[in-house]
């Protein structure tokens, strides 16, 4: 799903780019397409790298932050640390395996998603979501200094309930706040 501005900022295509997901290609192996799209991205699949890239990619299109991978990989018996998912996540960000999202001060989420597109921000609950298949269109854009070009341009729309009602909010182990 990508979404169109007035500029098109294309971004290489790497090999990695040709391996499918397990949700898009049910033929093939899970765990050996996660070690080809490392292999490929120029990581060695190490047990945490497999296991954090099981737990992101296995479930489609997703955001999640650090905390969040860190429970779910807690919940799936995985012992790693939270330094340790911080750390795949910043070298999975850098091989252009994931996207990073930053929404507020230092909350940032990491999108499965890598192609241009845009995001709405719930303040009410902290989620990030896709803008579905709508046109947003940026113009008015700045000259990019000299010997520079603009890479992308990210739009986050952020959101909040009209009525101003309380949303209780959802912690990993489905508990509430």
């Amino acid at each position: 799903m990508t979404v169109s501005s007035i500029k098109d900022f294309s971004r290489a295509v790497t090999p990695a780019d040709h391996i499918p997901w397990p949700q898009k290609s049910p033929s093939s192996c899970p765990i050996s397409a996660v070690r080809t799209r490392l292999r490929l991205a120029g990581l060695r699949p190490t047990r945490q790298r497999m296991a954090l890239g099981w737990l992101l990619f296995a479930k489609g299109d997703r955001h999640v932050s650090a905390e969040m991978l860190y429970e779910e990989a807690l919940r799936a018996r995985e012992p790693l640390s939270l330094a340790t998912v911080y750390n795949t996540l910043r070298q999975f960000s850098e091989a252009g395996l994931l996207r990073q999202v930053s929404v507020s001060g230092p909350k940032t989420f990491f999108d499965t998603n890598v192609s241009e597109h845009h995001h709405f921000y719930n303040e009410d609950d902290e989620s990030v979501v896709d803008i579905p298949g709508s046109t947003i269109q940026v113009a008015g854009l700045p000259e990019a200094p000299e010997g520079m070009v603009i890479a992308s341009v990210e739009v986050i729309v952020r959101l909040r309930r009209a009525d101003g009602g309380e949303v209780v909010k959802k912690v990993a182990g489905g508990q509430h706040a």
